[in-house]
């Protein structure tokens, strides 16, 4: 999932009335807001969860007699938040319970460099196939996890997290299950499973290599080590360690498979991966004291996640599905039908666009725009779009889920990513795509 900000206002005005441009203002002015969040010193989550709430509520006051269809609406997406943030809790905790159990000493203790360069390199390499496997979001989760580990400095572990987003993205992008976007294309028949992946595998990983190029060659010096912090209170034993860490991974691994063999909603598949680690976490502890129990207990791993990061998240969601709801983002997209007309420029506004507006909502108003009988499986349009969307999200913090969980769990602002990150981002964005547009002449 990815952010949104505004569209030029006299053009809104020629196609919605006055409460589609109060929504929009209203919007606007939100996101400013997080954008923002330093310099006026009010906390990211509360302007996300006030702008999501003050849409809709104009949505409904504005409507006389639609009351019934707003709520209907309103009820839609939050069961779709729903499940992004039970999804999000889920492998959060999954990621806590490894880590209360110093499961990631398994992965930190193969990485030997302490160069950072190369250390980036591995990182983000690491990053880019997980993402395929797993899906951008939890693969984020877990390599900024990972990064804690063995990175001190704050400065650092920002710049880390930055280009892990965009390898997570890249590495979504080409994988039917990396991405929801990719996934939407693939279950409504646009995109074939073997042909994304051999048709944008490429340009993903130059998406990928070209921010990484760049950014190693700037970043100096080598890793220094990470000081304890004395919070715990007993160590796990090998065997406690490689059974959590060996679970909590497969729990995470097991989330596709589910999700293919009972095409249920991927929380779900998530949710049962965190109860059985759940059970066996209460079984290998079960002989120890009270005290040592509780460290290693979901109860403790649910206080260490950062809820504030969640709300923010339910917030942006709440927001953009009123936008969806009110066809504002179903005119952006025809009115860049109208009057741009160039299939291949459209699909880079989109993607562009993802990085500001959530590119479910945009990839789906295009689904609805574009007929499967003009466009066939595996069309340019279709398979271009699965990578615009998927990685064009990295070029904020705020666009893509990814980001928003590094922002979260590393506190890296707005305006930091824009200076730091964003033209990397774009960079590798544009790259990818032009190599794909090449590729298919």
């Amino acid at each position: 999932m990815h952010g949104f900000a505004g569209f030029p206002l006299p053009v809104f005005h020629l196609l919605c009335g006055t409460m589609e441009l109060l929504i929009i203002v209203v919007f606007t002015l939100g996101y400013l807001a997080i954008t923002l969040e330093h310099p006026l010193r009010i906390n990211k989550s509360a302007s996300a969860l006030l702008t999501g709430v003050l849409v809709w509520t104009i949505w409904i006051l504005m409507s006389p007699g639609e009351a019934e269809a707003v709520d209907l609406a309103l009820s839609h997406h939050l069961s779709a938040a729903a499940e992004i943030l039970f999804f999000l809790l889920a492998a959060m905790t999954i990621v806590e319970l490894m880590d209360a159990h110093d499961g990631f000493s398994i992965i930190t203790s193969a990485i030997r460099t302490r160069d950072k360069s190369r250390l980036l390199w591995i990182i983000c390499i690491l990053s880019f196939f997980l993402s395929a496997v797993l899906d951008n979001l939890t693969t984020t989760i877990v390599m900024v996890s990972l990064v804690r580990k063995v990175l001190q400095k704050q400065e650092d572990r920002m710049l880390f997290a930055g280009m892990i987003v965009i390898s997570t993205n890249a590495g979504g992008a080409w994988s039917p299950i990396g991405d929801v976007t990719t996934t939407m294309l693939w279950i409504g028949g646009q995109i074939s499973a073997a042909n994304i992946i051999q048709t944008v595998f490429l340009p993903s990983v130059v998406c990928m290599v070209i921010p990484l190029l760049v950014a190693s060659r700037r970043m100096k010096g080598t890793v220094e080590p990470v000081t304890e912090s004395g919070e715990r209170v007993t160590i796990a034993t090998q065997r406690e360690r490689n059974t959590v860490f060996i679970f909590g991974l497969g729990a995470l691994l097991f989330v596709p498979v589910f999700k293919t063999v009972t095409h249920l909603p991927p929380f779900m598949g998530i949710l049962f991966g965190l109860g059985a680690l759940w059970a066996v976490v209460e079984f290998i502890h079960r002989r120890k004291h009270d005290d040592q129990k509780e460290y290693y207990s979901v109860s403790r791993a649910l206080q260490r996640i950062d809820t504030q990061s969640v709300l923010f998240f339910l917030g942006i969601l709440l927001a953009i599905g009123a936008l969806e709801s009110t066809h504002l983002l179903e005119h952006l997209a025809k009115l860049m039908d109208e009057k741009v007309g160039n299939i291949t420029a459209i699909v880079t506004g989109i993607g562009i666009l993802s990085a500001i507006v959530d590119n479910v909502p945009l990839v789906a108003a295009s689904m609805g725009m574009y007929d499967l009988t003009q466009y066939p499986m595996d069309d340019f349009l279709w398979e271009y779009m699965a990578y615009c969307a998927g990685t064009g999200g990295s070029i904020l913090i705020i666009g893509s889920a990814a980001g928003v969980a590094a922002m979260g769990m590393e506190k890296i602002s707005f305006l930091w990513y824009v200076r730091r990150i964003s033209l990397y981002a774009l960079l590798g964005y544009l790259a990818g795509a032009a190599v794909y547009v090449f590729l298919r002449g």
